[in-house]
């Protein structure tokens, strides 16, 4: 079973440019440590963020979520919301895929 994550919120607008920098920091971390079988993706809409977690081998969000970058991320990610993260989690069983390999 994998994990897949979506996680949804607003910054504040004085925020909008240290959260961004704070979230490009985990991809700058991952690209360094290159862990296998696992997505990751950041999307914005203005004041708007969007994060989509997979990990293709389990149930699991510790690959990412262990990283000292996500770790300074997370910390005050509540303080500098509008919006307060909306988290949806999926046990799922992957099927097919387009993007994501197995």
């Amino acid at each position: 079973m994998q994990r897949v994550t979506l996680v949804r919120y607003v910054v504040k607008p004085d925020q909008t440019t240290e959260n961004e920098a704070l979230s490009r920091a985990v991809f700058a971390e991952l690209r360094a440590r290159t862990p296998d079988k696992m997505a990751y993706a950041l999307f914005r809409n203005g004041p708007e963020f969007v994060h989509v977690f997979v990990n293709l081998v389990a149930d699991d969000s510790a690959v990412l979520t262990e990283l000292p970058s996500f770790k300074a991320y997370a910390k005050d990610i509540t303080a500098r919301c509008e919006t307060a993260p909306e988290v949806t989690r999926l046990g799922l069983d992957l099927l097919e895929s387009y993007g994501l390999s197995t």
